[in-house]
């Protein structure tokens, strides 16, 4: 019977899983982003197919590596530091203070963008259009949160 990871070599899996993601939803982002995404290009999406996918895609990315980085790789490297881990703002705030996440609070914009994201996706074109290109926005700070801890966990010697 396989022995289940090691905590160290599940941060090893999460940090080469939320690189992936970072690489992928930065390639998204410029294939969408090329130029601003408006409300004319939001009420496209049901006859432009390939924009479409490329939207869905890149909403897709931007809250699988928010779910990665916040829901799982900040809290298994608190753990691993010994810290003891709680509620996400929590985790949050110890990453903030760690210089791991620049702001808790812009965390959480990004976590209310994310859902507004998904959740108003077909309805209005305008408020989709909006959300999109401040998701945009966000997208140099998830791979820099991603960046820090990548930097972080290769200074104890626990990525190779």
């Amino acid at each position: 019977m396989p022995q289940p990871p090691t905590p160290h070599e599940r941060l090893r899996f999460l940090a080469d899983l939320a690189q992936k993601e970072a690489r992928h939803l930065a390639l998204t982002d410029a294939r969408l982003f090329a130029q601003p995404f408006t409300e004319a290009r939001a009420r496209s999406l049901a006859q432009d197919i390939d924009l479409a996918e490329r939207a869905d895609a890149f909403v897709a990315r931007f809250g699988r590596l928010q779910d990665t980085l916040g829901d799982k790789l900040i809290p298994r490297h608190l753990e691993a530091l010994g810290e003891k881990t709680g509620a996400a703002i929590d985790n949050l705030d110890k990453a903030e203070r760690l210089g791991w996440v620049p702001s808790t609070e812009d965390w959480m914009a990004m976590r209310k963008l994310r859902n507004q994201m998904i959740h108003e996706y077909i309805d209005d074109p305008n408020i989709l259009a909006n959300a999109l290109q401040s998701g945009h926005e966000y997208v140099a700070t998830l791979v820099q949160v991603t960046n820090n801890i990548l930097k972080d966990l290769e200074a104890r010697g626990w990525r190779g």
